[in-house]
């Protein structure tokens, strides 16, 4: 029997890429889910796959401290999974006032909240990201990993993330922060991505773009077998050794820009079409790749698929999506 079987759950974030995977994979396992959300956004696939039916849903804004009290304690949600953020390094660029509201602001207020209903709330996950550690010159990261983000995007997670240390160690609030490489996979509608973006750009038969030189270097993490990661430790909160720690999770696979096109051109069927390479990005790390040992050691969690078979899924899903 699943152990999430009836258990009161609360998601926010959940229209997003890895929100509305989290949210199917919940729903799998027989989980009572309530959703906070800002926008109602149709082409989410927890709206086009009609996961929105099978949840409740609570409108409203990660910032409202009001609502969100409300809400966890009028649904008893005993388990919280914050994904809820801007999360578009670009946006964050452009707009740094309301990406700190929402991911630095957002992410004291729902730790407050919690706090206030320790009876009813046991775990807390909370998403931040390999940019939470900025730049550094000894790579893989690892968790012990200074955080010295410097552009807002960086600065929002290494903020949201020294704010959940303080709960946990001011409060002892039973909160785990994941930090996962680039996200990608079914249903990633923000095109200016480089994997959602470049097949599009593929499958309609024009040169994908390409914003920087090519060469920043990343690890890229398949959307499902991020939910299962979260899921696996999420399951391990139980556990008082679990509270205040922080997990990578992602492939240990890191490539340069051109590379993972260059997948992608091979995975459409379309390496005749070669990159235009823009050069214009700024204000982003050159390279960012994580150290997963601390996951597979504690966790004994190690990703379902290679890279390759999750751009191959991913593939075959915007195939279907767009019609190509």
């Amino acid at each position: 029997m699943s152990v999430w079987k009836s258990k009161n759950v609360f998601v926010t974030g959940a229209s997003g890429l890895l929100g509305s995977a989290l949210v199917e994979e919940l729903i799998a396992r027989e989980a009572n889910v309530t959703c906070l959300m800002r926008d109602w956004i149709a082409q989410s696939r927890l709206f086009s796959g009609r996961l929105v039916e099978r949840v409740n849903v609570v409108r409203g804004e990660l910032e409202d401290y009001e609502l969100v009290l409300r809400a966890l304690n009028e649904h008893e949600i005993e388990c919280v999974f914050h994904l809820g953020a801007q999360t578009i390094v670009g946006t964050a660029t452009r707009s740094p006032l309301s990406t700190f509201e929402a991911n630095i602001k957002g992410t004291w207020v729902l730790l407050e909240a919690c706090r206030q209903l320790p009876r009813l709330v046991k775990r807390v996950l909370v998403a931040s990201s390999d940019k939470a550690y900025g730049s550094h010159d000894v790579l893989p990261y690892r968790e012990d990993a200074p955080l010295i983000g410097r552009f807002p995007y960086d600065v929002s997670k290494s903020c949201a993330d020294l704010i959940c240390a303080s709960y946990f160690h001011t409060y002892k609030l039973p909160v785990a922060i994941t930090r996962c490489g680039n996200l990608y996979g079914a249903g990633d509608l923000n095109w200016n991505r480089l994997i959602p973006g470049t097949i599009r750009s593929l499958l309609a038969g024009e040169r994908p773009i390409v914003r920087s030189d090519g060469s920043f270097v990343r690890d890229y993490f398949y959307v499902k077998d991020a939910a299962l990661a979260y899921l696996a430790l999420a399951e391990r909160l139980g556990e008082p050794k679990f509270h205040g720690e922080a997990f990578n999770f992602g492939t240990e696979e890191p490539l340069d820009v051109l590379n993972i096109v260059a997948r992608l051109q091979k995975a459409v069927g379309r390496t005749d079409l070669a990159p235009v390479i823009l050069g214009e990005a700024s204000h982003e790390i050159p390279r960012q790749y994580l150290d997963c040992s601390k996951a597979r050691e504690w966790l004994a969690w190690k990703p379902q698929r290679t890279l390759d078979q999750g751009l191959a899924e991913t593939v075959a899903w915007y195939r279907r999506a767009l019609g190509a």
